[in-house]
């Protein structure tokens, strides 16, 4: 009895699992797959078959692979190849898709398990994928990176003098960038800007007024203006952004003498 449950202990599927660079034997399955997408995979992922190619884009992967868990490649079940894991991260760049995203479509799509040597096995799950790339970390993607750019220069595709590097945007709401918006906007920030001045400063030379309230009236009144319908309406448009372009102006011309009397008041309080 106690060595049935020792048995089904460590055959457990979520345990430790052997890590290898790249498949050693493909399938069956996988002849047929790649016979039958051949002609209909893109070029980007012939180009990065050819790169895949090099073991110096594949170690930095298996070594942190291999790091997870101790003598993981040595013991344990037959785990997903690091080849496989750099393909599959290589395809969610390419595509911009989350991990579930990748988990669905390399599932459904011949062509993308062809790429990513995942062929006729069974698809790692997001939640895998995700762990993945939590253990290879920007520090063997930049390792990547350096060692695609040494092929690039090798191949006289580029002198890799400068890299320019991508960032992830998280999308946001943000008000729609009209004219008088932006205005407004100008108009908010100099004010406030020149408010924390007389704060630090104290109040010399110009006496700061404070104009936001009415650019913010000038601003709705052009809104409404603006999608009212008419000849009345275009000409109360123009009057509002003629108003509107009076007030930024003047508020622009205020902060001009500022910074002209700040340093002239500053060497005088110095000087006391």
């Amino acid at each position: 009895m106690n060595f049935c449950v020792r048995t089904k202990l460590r055959q457990r599927p979520g345990g430790r699992a052997v890590i290898k660079m790249r498949r050693a034997q493909l399938s069956f399955g996988d002849g047929l797959i790649h016979g039958e997408v051949e002609d209909l995979r893109e070029d980007w992922m012939v180009h990065a078959d050819q790169v895949l190619e090099d073991e110096h884009l594949v170690a930095p992967v298996y070594d942190a692979l291999g790091k997870r868990h101790p003598k993981s490649r040595s013991r344990g079940r037959q785990g997903t190849p690091a080849e496989v894991v750099l393909r599959l991260s290589i395809l969610k760049h390419i595509r911009n898709w989350s991990y579930e995203v990748l988990e669905r479509e390399g599932r459904a799509n011949l062509a993308y398990r062809d790429f990513t040597r995942v062929g006729g096995g069974k698809m790692p799950d997001a939640k895998t994928m995700g762990r993945w790339g939590l253990a290879i970390g920007p520090q063997i993607i930049k390792q990547i990176h350096q060692r695609i750019v040494q092929i690039a220069q090798a191949k006289e595709v580029t002198q890799g003098r400068r890299m320019r590097v991508d960032t992830t945007v998280t999308e946001t709401n943000i008000h729609y960038p009209t004219d008088s918006g932006l205005l407004g906007d100008g108009v908010r920030v100099l004010i406030r800007t020149m408010k924390k001045i007389t704060k630090i400063a104290g109040e010399v030379g110009t006496k700061l007024r404070d104009r936001s309230r009415s650019v913010k009236l000038r601003a709705l009144e052009i809104a409404r203006a603006a999608r009212a319908k008419g000849k009345q309406s275009q000409s109360k448009l123009e009057r509002a952004y003629t108003n509107l372009l009076n007030s930024t102006s003047r508020v622009v011309g205020q902060s001009k003498r500022f910074s002209k009397e700040m340093p002239r008041a500053s060497s005088d309080r110095w000087t006391l």
